[in-house]
């Protein structure tokens, strides 16, 4: 079995999510079993509808609060109706205001609030239950009920003091104990004092066998944990992203990345480090041998893989698409600041954006100050399997990528791309002035000359590029990324470590 362990998982998600999806659909055609698991909590929604949304199956993915219980991975299926059938022959008055139900009891200020999936189901995700005007405790939903939270007033507030997970039939299969947010975890013979051993737990449960895999693709806050109970399972830990801080290395201190500064120390531990790239692959291994006189185990599988190439039915003419979190990093802005820019000299340009984020309201009001909504849209997140070869380009904005799923996917249906000229993802896809461009960039350049040099590039592509033989190139880019080339690598991968 190959366990694969990551924190959260959102809506929203990033591109170590996407990465492991992708994964679970290699794996699942080489024939080797998987399971992912999270260790987040998720109060806000149901584990099981963000997985699917990005393609696991149920079968594929534990969650860590319900590993110890027999509750399974599933969609939400509790109903009004099952809820009311709780209340016994008690009278109340039902209001319901799209997602959100009310019922009101006689008595002391006693009222449920119902949190639905959606707002045409009766689909109950969670219940508030308020009493005296406090609220008391929450309970949690997907076929049955499988945790309650437990609240007293503190400093005006409501505060969480216990977490009670549950079976199928009801019973306790242990507690979370909260106090001040120090966390203890009870089972009926054993009491756990923090998160991390809880994690720890989890990992000497599964009972690991040396012919079993470990693949962590982030290590905060469980990375001790996994590798205290790890053995004789081999381990191995994913680069996602640039893997040090540049600016702050020299020729005797490197700086790596917080996020793998613990699993680089422990390299005598790893069996496997994963990177997406060969630049990345041998960038490693070069400052593993200089800074800490070792040569790990550095092995190179795409993140990523492409079922077939898109060829479009027709392309819009001087159409851009860009796909991302909207997030700071990712620098959408700039992209639409450089196409507004564009837009005096190629004045039919359009760029759609794909994705959702914290950084949509000001990209919405960017937008709106260029007097772009006409020809700049805000997509939201999508399946964009049959949509890129609409296009006729793409661009990115960002400064940095471990590897750029969508970058992936952008060649896979012939469009050129333009970016800057960082590590990996761009250097990765773009061969300059072959099919795309790769904007050079150093850390001081303002945004003001980041968004010009777009705005130029997007020009010259739409001006003086021949596309058809910039569409071919990335076609032919695009084939040592087909699913059936990056399988042959997780095969190879599985069968040496």
């Amino acid at each position: 079995m190959i366990y694969n362990f990551n924190l959260g998982i959102g809506w929203a998600s990033s591109g170590v999510e996407y990465a492991q999806a992708y994964r679970a659909k290699m794996l699942r055609a080489i024939g080797a079993k998987a399971k992912f698991i999270f260790t987040d909590m998720f109060p806000r929604e149901n584990i099981q509808h963000m997985t699917e949304n990005i393609g696991f199956l149920d079968s594929e993915v534990e969650w860590l609060y319900t590993f110890f219980t027999d509750t399974k991975i599933a969609p939400v299926t509790y109903t009004l109706k099952q809820l009311e059938a709780t209340f016994g022959t008690t009278e109340y008055t039902f209001s319901r205001d799209g997602k959100t139900a009310k019922y009101t009891f006689p008595g002391n200020n006693n009222f449920y609030t119902v949190y639905m999936v959606d707002e045409n189901s009766d689909r109950v995700h969670r219940v508030e239950l308020v009493s005296n005007g406090f609220l008391i405790r929450k309970d949690y939903f997907t076929y049955c009920r499988i945790y309650s939270e437990y609240y007293a007033p503190l400093d005006n507030k409501a505060h969480m003091y216990q977490r009670r997970f549950f079976n199928e039939d009801g019973s306790i299969a242990y507690e979370e104990i909260n106090d001040n947010d120090v966390v203890t975890y009870r089972f009926p013979d054993k009491i756990l004092c923090s998160k991390e051993e809880f994690v720890g737990y989890m990992v000497s449960k599964l009972n690991l066998t040396k012919d079993d895999i470990v693949i962590i693709d982030r290590t905060t806050g469980i990375g001790q944990a996994i590798l205290m109970n790890v053995r004789p399972a081999k381990v191995g830990i994913v680069i996602h992203a640039d893997h040090f801080s540049e600016g702050s290395s020299d020729e005797t201190n490197i700086l790596w990345n917080n996020y793998y500064e613990y699993a680089f120390s422990q390299y005598d531990k790893i069996d496997f480090y994963l990177a997406s790239t060969d630049a990345q692959n041998q960038l490693m291994r070069e400052q593993f041998e200089k800074y800490l006189g070792v040569t790990p185990n550095v092995i190179t599988v795409p993140v990523g893989g492409l079922k077939e190439l898109k060829y479009p039915y027709k392309r819009r003419p001087h159409s851009l698409i860009t796909a991302s979190r909207l997030a700071t990093e990712k620098h959408v802005d700039w992209v639409v600041e450089a196409v507004a820019e564009a837009r005096k000299t190629i004045p039919d340009i359009t760029l759609d954006i794909y994705g959702n984020g914290a950084e949509e309201g000001k990209i919405k009001e960017a937008i709106e100050r260029l007097g772009c909504t006409g020809c700049i849209k805000l997509c939201g997140q999508q399946d964009l399997t049959e949509v890129y070869q609409s296009y006729e380009a793409y661009i990115a904005g960002s400064t940095s990528e471990g590897f750029g799923l969508t970058l992936m996917e952008a060649i896979g249906a012939g469009l050129p791309i333009i970016g800057f000229d960082v590590r990996y993802g761009n250097k990765n896809f773009v061969d300059q002035g072959k099919n795309g461009y790769k904007i050079p960039v150093h850390d001081k350049m303002e945004s003001k000359e980041r968004i010009a040099k777009l705005a130029e590039c997007i020009v010259k592509l739409f001006t003086e590029a021949d596309l058809e033989a910039f569409h071919a190139h990335s076609y032919k880019k695009a084939k040592e990324y087909l699913t059936t080339e990056v399988e042959k690598r997780w095969e190879t991968l599985l069968k040496t470590i």
